[in-house]
């Protein structure tokens, strides 16, 4: 099954008794993990972590959030969803964000940051310090193409090393593992992340 979802999230296919199905687009996985480890759960190898666009954390809700949510979901009402964009319109917002600008000076930032985060090539002390392994380059192209989404949601057609600051987090927590010394220290990625953008 694990091979059957990499294939999914790689290669935008599946295969079944030999014959291979291409998946329809848009196509995207949206996975939930528990902070914290529980019987029967298991955490994601990191060839599947990788593939992920995105680690976004998402807290305990407010509690006008917990009431609404604890309205809308005990009673028999059954909720209304209307859909707001169809995949159309979602692949050309897609393709839009490919051709917002980034020059070479920010290009040459992520690539710096993204190998920075490797122990074995990085010149920083606390990640060989406390780095068991390093992001790849699809951390690269998703922190170059966050950006960019970022960089059109707010009304720009180029990138800032604001759209690339503020993106790193959520690009980099799932692809920087932390050794036994950082997990030891409570040091988490994100503050490893704090420190390459110091």
């Amino acid at each position: 099954t694990q091979s059957a979802l990499l294939e999914a999230m790689q290669e935008f296919e599946v295969t079944y008794g030999g014959k291979t199905y291409p998946l329809d687009r848009p196509f995207f996985i949206l996975a939930t993990q528990n902070p914290i480890e529980q019987a029967g759960t298991y955490p994601l190898p990191e060839a599947q972590l990788d593939r992920f666009l995105l680690y976004i954390q998402i807290g305990y809700p407010t509690a006008l959030e917990e009431t609404a949510i604890l309205t809308n979901t005990t009673g028999n009402r059954k909720p209304v969803v209307n859909p707001v964009i169809n995949g159309d319109e979602i692949k050309q917002l897609q393709s839009l964000v490919r051709e917002v600008s980034i020059n070479d000076d920010l290009i040459n930032y992520v690539s710096n940051i993204i190998r920075s985060t490797r122990p074995a090539t990085s010149e920083v002390a606390f990640v060989k310090e406390w780095v068991r392994w390093g992001a790849g380059p699809r951390a690269g192209q998703a922190l170059i193409l966050t950006a960019k989404a970022r960089a059109l949601l707010k009304g720009r057609y180029a990138v800032v090393k604001e759209d690339i600051r503020a993106m790193a987090y959520p690009v980099l927590r799932h692809r920087i593992l932390m050794n036994f010394k950082a997990d030891a220290e409570n040091i988490t990625p994100d503050q490893v992340t704090d420190k390459l953008l110091a």
